[in-house]
């Protein structure tokens, strides 16, 4: 009967909203049960318990699955908010939402991505143990489950994220394989024919074969087993039925995504036994599902754990709960500004991905909560700074993750690391394979996840390596994504205050976008100098109200500042403004924004080795954009350059109108 309040509760708040998917909840109903109730470490009345164990629910279509059970085990969501389903402002949205729902661990909708966080949750809890526990001590000591389907594992982000997952040897993580052999499209045989068990053992991953997903005692030891291998994740792969319980249309993909109707939800009701009317669940059965008071009692066990800990090691226990409170440390602040004043009074013309690695070697030492890596370009982004160690299965005490080429499964495995807690995740890789990670990023700007997201070879200047390598619809396009912010830096001074911003912002993740040529240093004063955190400010101004205002970014402002004698040759007089991050520049009161771009008749240029589409919004319909509306070309990076246009005789001309 525990299992079927779910499976009553999933199909009436379907059938209430008219939309949803029953199939996957009715089917994994027995699944969920016997995990939360035998296994699954969790206090509903406080959803963010450090040590709790994580559950991620990869299909996240299967939602009324995760709604049921966080209502039935105690947690702040309501039958009100049950009935309200797929409604305007409701607590319970179509596919799970992090920061939205108490208890719901990550975003998941977009398949296979859950499996992918998951993968990052499992490599925090590794490290964090391996930095904070110590003999006698377990106070970093819980698991994290995951459960997909079969298409959560025709996504090609899972064979990304599971085999690191297994070279890494995350012990601690769970996967429940949901293999009903139905999508949407009907019968997976016609194109989903894997050997899944053989597939994760070649990972390296503790398999375990053909559970029936419908017996409970069956499920019961398989998590069993699982929990008792330390060394390897594991994959239970469990035979269920999808929509069970339908009679007419359970094993089909008829019960995947559409409400059963009033009929078939009266014969699910008799074939599973449940007389009562929707949403009414017995309280003996509520009281059976209630894990406020076993949940209070684990957490309260670990905070005993905890502060026996914490009195044998003070400075460490202040350490884990600043990290985990998501709290930078003491003194950071100092750090980041005499860094910035340092790398003003410097003036080295240097690649902005050099001047990157001179900021982590900088930053890195005031923040241990730093964990990065580079999908197999730690030489090309210079992500990998004097103080990284890497990460491995015999020693997790490492800040430095080699991805290999998974730039879609570094991603999601960042946003999985940040969602855990006690990590600030930075990934790198080239602009242009910005676009294999892509949906990781928009999830990641979606749940407002911290994040810092290196994209080096930011340019068509990069040449040699030709137009499949050199982005120019990339900074565009990250642009579009909202809650993104995407930052340009000209020199070493704006990367290092670009690096700040995005270390110092929690409500969503960062791009940077660096280029692999020397850019020259350019001079400031000190109101540019704090101008910069505005995202943008007045680089180089002129005698009073200008004619020409030069907007530009990255490795194009050396270009505008190169255009400014030519054209006050010609009597204009010239303002250069810098534009690290169009999105904090919009954001900056109109006081600012007017004083950097004031209104009059100032002819305005942007220029930028990219699309020009976002620069219309400041030029204006009188301004002109010098950017691409192509691909690039292979040789030197200067000959590309000026074969595409990007000289000042064309930033003059685009002034002249």
């Amino acid at each position: 009967m525990l299992a079927n309040a779910i499976r009553a509760l999933s199909m009436d708040a379907v059938e209430r909203a008219r939309s949803g998917h029953p199939g996957a909840p009715l089917g994994l109903a027995d699944i969920a049960e016997v995990l939360w109730n035998d296994f699954l470490r969790h206090n509903p009345a406080n959803p963010h318990w450090w040590n709790r164990d994580r559950f991620v629910l990869s299909n996240g279509h299967a939602s009324m699955l995760l709604y049921a059970l966080l209502h039935l085990s105690g947690y702040d969501l309501s039958i009100e908010d049950l009935k309200a389903f797929r409604q305007l402002g409701s607590r319970t949205p179509g596919h799970p939402e992090y920061g939205h729902t108490p208890g719901v661990e990550t975003t998941t909708g977009p398949l296979g991505q859950g499996l992918a966080n998951a993968v990052g949750m499992a490599i925090a809890e590794k490290v964090l143990a391996a930095r904070f526990n110590r003999p006698g001590h377990e106070i970093v000591d819980h698991h994290t489950y995951v459960l997909m389907g079969d298409g959560c594992l025709m996504e090609g982000i899972s064979h990304e994220a599971c085999s690191l997952a297994g070279t890494l040897r995350l012990g601690k993580l769970i996967g429940i394989y949901d293999d009903n052999g139905i999508s949407i499209d009907g019968e997976v045989s016609g194109w989903f024919t894997d050997d899944t068990p053989a597939r994760f053992e070649a990972y390296g991953w503790h398999v375990i074969r053909s559970v029936d997903g419908h017996d409970p005692e069956a499920i019961h030891a398989a998590l069993a087993r699982a929990r008792e291998e330390t060394e390897r994740p594991t994959l239970i792969c469990c035979r269920t039925v999808i929509g069970y319980g339908a009679p007419t249309r359970q094993g089909t993909s008829a019960v995947h995504g559409a409400p059963l109707g009033e009929e078939e939800v009266a014969r699910v009701r008799e074939a599973i036994g449940w007389s009562w009317p929707p949403f009414e669940v017995p309280d003996e059965i509520y009281r059976a599902w209630d894990a406020r008071e076993r949940g209070r009692a684990l957490e309260e066990e670990w905070n005993g754990r905890l502060a026996a800990w914490a009195e044998a090691f003070p400075e460490l226990a202040a350490e884990f709960r600043r990290r985990m409170e998501g709290e930078l440390p003491e003194g950071w602040t100092e750090v980041a500004r005499r860094h910035l004043e340092e790398a003003q009074a410097k003036q080295e013309k240097v690649a902005t991905r050099k001047a990157s690695l001179q900021t982590l070697n900088e930053i890195g030492p005031a923040l241990p909560e730093l964990i990065g890596g580079s999908a197999d370009l730690a030489e090309s982004n210079l992500t990998f700074w004097q103080g990284a160690r890497g990460l491995s299965a015999e020693d997790a005490d490492g800040n430095y993750i080699y991805y290999g080429v998974r730039e879609f499964a570094m991603t999601a495995i960042m946003n999985g690391l940040s969602l855990h807690g006690g990590f600030i995740p930075y990934g790198g890789t080239f602009l242009v394979f910005s676009d294999y990670a892509r949906n990781a990023v928009r999830m990641a700007a979606l749940m407002g996840v911290r994040s810092v997201l290196v994209y080096t070879h930011d340019s068509i200047a990069l040449g040699e390596d030709g137009p499949t390598h050199q982005p120019v619809e990339h900074a565009a396009s990250l642009r579009l994504i909202p809650n993104l912010h995407v930052w340009r830096p000209c020199d070493t001074v704006e990367t290092a205050a670009a690096w700040r911003a995005a270390v110092e912002r929690t409500a969503g993740p960062t791009a940077l976008l660096l280029t692999r040529q020397g850019v020259p240093a350019q001079a400031r004063d000190e109101a540019a100098l704090e101008g910069i955190a505005r995202g943008g400010y007045v680089l180089r101004d002129c005698e009073g109200e200008p004619d020409v205002i030069l907007i530009a970014t990255g490795s194009e402002v050396a270009l505008a500042m190169a255009a400014v004698s030519a054209l006050e040759e010609r009597g204009k007089r010239t303002r250069v403004v810098s534009m690290p991050c169009l999105e904090v520049f919009e954001a900056q009161e109109q006081a600012w924004r007017d004083a950097v771009l004031p209104p009059g008749p100032a002819r305005r240029v942007a220029i930028e080795a990219g699309s020009p589409d976002p620069w219309y919004r400041w030029t204006g319909p009188e301004g002109a954009v010098i950017g691409l509306d192509r691909f690039g070309l292979s040789a030197p990076g200067d000959r590309v350059y000026a074969e595409l246009g990007f000289t000042v005789e064309a930033v003059v001309a685009a002034a002249d109108g």
